[in-house]
């Protein structure tokens, strides 16, 4: 087991989330010191009963990486934007209030169930926001 290994980073698989995860944890000097699990939805695809049958897969690499590299910490970015929150918001209507919210309820659903199966793990949470692209495609006609 290396004690090189710092934490594990919970992120989204949204393309846009990347560039800024990576310069997040540069910031915090852990390039190359973090396992890294992507799922849609980040916390709220491991935590919401729409998504029950991923939960698993992530509490297994959780442990894994535990076990094969020593972690410590679990680190969740979910971000705003984000198709997952939308597809578990219950209400007709969907704001920037509401999807923070439904990320805080999956944040606090995760550190309850991460105190139970590994007490004396850290817990560190972020919500960031992307930029929405907008993409020109010019399509030719087939004749």
């Amino acid at each position: 087991m290396s004690s090189k290994y710092k934490a594990m980073v919970l992120s989204c698989i949204d393309p846009r989330c990347q560039p800024k995860i990576n310069n997040i944890l540069k910031k915090k000097k852990l390039s190359g010191k973090y396992s890294l699990f992507s799922i849609a939805g980040s916390a709220v695809g491991v935590t919401s009963s729409k998504f029950k049958t991923w939960h698993n897969v992530f509490w297994q690499n959780l442990g894994i990486s535990l076990k094969l590299h020593g972690i410590k910490k679990l680190i969740a970015v979910n971000h705003y934007d984000c198709g997952a929150a939308k597809l578990v918001n219950k209400q007709k209507k969907f704001n920037k209030n509401i999807e923070y919210k439904i990320h805080q309820n999956a944040f606090k659903t995760l550190k309850t169930k991460l105190k139970k199966k590994y007490p004396k793990f850290k817990l560190e949470t972020k919500i960031i926001t992307v930029k929405t692209l907008f993409l020109t495609v010019a399509m030719n006609e087939i004749i």
